[in-house]
């Protein structure tokens, strides 16, 4: 009877988990993933409430009702599904710190959320956003496209708002709508991914490496040293190059003492030195140069303990030696001695 009630749970489980919908699906190599999901083929299923955290590079979200989500290196964006409607199922992205790139055809129904901000779509239409918050909480915002839906955006605990086209780039600074970089030129999506030419390989081939592969790479590194990823926290920065083992570095020490009260001869204090000639008018003389007093460096080899004793001091005269003084003395004073 255990074993029935079991099996029948089991089964009724599964039939609520599959009357869910999917919302899409990423590779467990690119993310950590908690919440509602199944895990097939190397590929985690999002089922419900999920939170998707990319590691060290970017992960892409493939979503069931057609586009992509791009997590940006050690982002995390929460995924949740709306109510039920006809058609397509709506959609909510919450994104705590970091950056995601958006590329679906959006609803009405669909809404991106941070911390601070609220953003709903005016209609249907493809949407093409890129959205960064950094740990300040400056919002960078870009409505790619020019038939990209407009966004509603109202501050979360204000009364704000700000209409978002089609086409514009910009900076909320401190996430407030009343402070607004219009015309932003930093980048609010992911870094782009370094690619690798034949050239930068190694392998040796007849045919040139096409112009803004690793060229176009190597320049922009050259250029930004510290990539957005790095300044904002989303990635860690380049290693520091160790030294190579056995590699000798040239060390140079030197004790230099200078005497303020020394003589002019010695060319450490005010005045001329001996040695020092007249200067025609119209030149600089040659500064003095300091007092430079070389200590001799340490033997390489130091001497074996060597114990210095004091010596030892005089014995105390005797009694006798003191009554003959005494006496020799009061012979000297009455002349008999």
């Amino acid at each position: 009877m255990l074993v029935l009630q079991l099996v029948q749970i089991g089964l009724f489980s599964a039939v609520a988990m599959g009357q869910q919908q999917a919302l899409g699906n990423v590779g467990v190599q690119d993310a950590t993933v908690t919440g509602a999901l199944q895990i097939e083929n190397g590929r985690a299923m999002l089922v419900g409430n999920t939170t998707v955290t990319a590691k060290d590079h970017t992960a892409e979200i493939a979503l069931d009702r057609g586009g992509k989500v791009l997590v940006c290196a050690t982002s995390g964006l929460h995924l949740s599904p709306g109510k039920s409607l006809p058609g397509v199922q709506p959609l909510m992205l919450s994104l705590d710190r970091g950056a995601i790139e958006v590329q679906m055809a959006a609803t009405a129904n669909d809404a991106v959320l941070t911390p601070d901000l609220r953003f709903v779509i005016q209609g249907a239409g493809p949407l093409d956003l890129r959205l960064r918050v950094s740990r300040s909480g400056d919002t960078c915002v870009e409505n790619r496209g020019s038939n990209a839906p407009i966004l509603h955006i109202s501050d979360t605990f204000g009364d704000a708002s700000y209409d978002l086209h089609s086409g514009q780039h910009v900076l909320f600074e401190h996430a407030s709508l009343k402070e607004v970089v219009d015309h932003e030129s930093s980048p609010c999506g992911c870094p782009p991914q370094p690619v690798v030419s034949v050239a930068d390989a190694g392998a040796s081939s007849s045919t040139l490496a096409l112009p803004g592969s690793a060229a176009a790479a190597q320049q922009a590194a050259q250029e930004h040293p510290f990539p957005a990823a790095v300044s904002q926290g989303l990635a860690p920065g380049p290693p520091v190059p160790a030294a190579p083992p056995g590699a000798v570095h040239t060390q140079v020490a030197a004790t230099l003492s200078f005497d303020a009260a020394a003589p002019a001869g010695n060319g450490a204090g005010a005045g001329t030195t001996p040695d020092s000639t007249s200067v025609p008018a119209g030149s600089s003389p040659a500064p003095a140069a300091p007092n430079v007093v070389a200590i001799p460096a340490a033997p390489a080899n130091p001497p074996a303990d060597v114990r210095a004793e004091a010596p030892p001091p005089p014995a105390a005269p005797s009694g006798t030696d003191l009554v003959h003084r005494i006496g020799h003395f009061f012979k000297r004073l009455f002349g008999q001695g």
